[in-house]
């Protein structure tokens, strides 16, 4: 099991921590809200990282025989929900002329790992490349392997969102708010069309 476990990490180490949507996603929440504000949304995304995982591994989805219909759904919805964030960034400090954090929830991070099709790529991905093709599925390894890719992208989005909040602690000064805001919403957009047309 553990050379499973460090081939596995290997593997998931240029997925989990080069720059993505998710990633982007929490290092702009970060930036906008600091890395105590984010916890929940962090452990929303990782609770439903952990379920999703182990549904497909144990075999609950058959997610690389469905139809593109369906990832074109949950694509466009994900960018969707994305494009909403960033107009709420927008409007955070428009009517007041300072910024009213409404944080980010564990539901914001739920629905993120729901609506993005590439997470669910990636885990059908990892567990046809370490799942036997062959023979029964030991539950165990299921779990196992679930627990390592969550606990892993646990690292590397906590990382991202702290990359966020030390941008927040040397840039985000009153009177910078809106410009600060404005930048935010466009990262965020960005996430949203990478979403759409990548």
């Amino acid at each position: 099991m553990l050379e499973t476990t460090i081939a596995l990490l290997l593997f998931l180490l240029p997925l989990a921590y080069s720059p993505g949507p998710g990633n982007i996603f929490f290092a702009a929440i970060g930036a906008r809200f600091g890395l105590r504000a984010c916890i929940p949304a962090i452990g929303g995304y990782h609770v439903a990282t952990f379920v999703v995982t182990l549904s497909i591994g144990l075999g609950i989805s058959r997610l690389a025989d469905l139809s593109p219909f369906f990832f074109d759904v949950l694509r466009h919805a994900g960018a969707a929900y994305v494009f909403w964030l960033a107009w709420r960034f927008l409007r955070a400090d428009a009517a007041t002329g300072h910024t009213e954090k409404r944080r980010a929830t564990a539901l914001d991070g739920a629905i993120l790992l729901l609506l993005n099709p590439k997470a669910y790529l990636i885990i059908a991905l990892m567990f046809t490349q370490f799942l036997p093709v062959y023979g029964s599925i030991n539950p165990v390894q299921v779990v196992w392997m679930t627990t390592v890719f969550t606990l892993n992208n646990l690292i590397a989005f906590t990382l991202w969102t702290l990359t966020g909040d030390l941008m927040l602690r040397r840039l985000h000064r009153a009177e910078t708010a809106r410009r600060t805001n404005f930048f935010l919403a466009a990262i965020l957009a960005t996430v949203a069309f990478w979403i759409v047309w990548r």
